[in-house]
């Protein structure tokens, strides 16, 4: 029962991550944004998906475990 509640939870904050990826990039690509704040969102974007390579890296060890 607590690989299920770890997996939803794990889904879950995976997902959030995503959609803030999401947003920004959106945003960048609809509306118009100047060097610095683009440089910012990229900047954003790789800690983002860091994130979620933290995430994932965290659910299998405790998986494995």
């Amino acid at each position: 029962m607590n690989d299920i509640g770890l997996t939803l939870s794990t889904v879950g904050e995976v997902m959030v991550a995503y959609t803030v990826v999401r947003v920004h990039y959106r945003f960048w690509k609809e509306h118009r944004v100047d060097d610095r704040v683009f440089t910012e969102m990229r900047q954003e974007q790789r800690i983002a998906a860091l994130g979620i390579i933290l995430i994932v890296t965290g659910y299998v060890l405790q998986i494995l475990n």
